[in-house]
């Protein structure tokens, strides 16, 4: 668990226990955190977003608002496991 502040405000960062990955890899989460920092004011308490880092993948976060700010690494998406959609395909009914 880390605890960083952003425009006075106060985030606990936590990992799913689901999640393993080393604590290099989490200094990178939370270091792509802090550049993105004054937008996790937007997200509102239940919101989740997605960030994209080369190094470990997609990473996916919960946000809490109440009690407290808390953002949970809910998920980790490595490259590979990526599937994209041609956006030229119609879907068929």
């Amino acid at each position: 668990m880390y605890r960083f502040s952003v425009e006075g405000d106060e985030w606990i960062l936590r990992f799913s226990p689901q999640i393993y990955i080393e604590a290099e890899e989490k200094q990178v989460v939370l270091m792509s955190l802090l550049q993105i920092g004054n937008d996790l004011s937007s997200y509102s308490h239940g919101d989740a977003f997605l960030m994209f880092t080369k190094k470990i993948g997609a990473i996916v976060f919960d946000v809490e608002r109440i009690p407290s700010f808390i953002l949970t690494v809910s998920n980790i998406i490595p490259e590979e496991n990526w599937y994209m959609q041609d956006s030229n395909l119609k879907l068929i009914q």
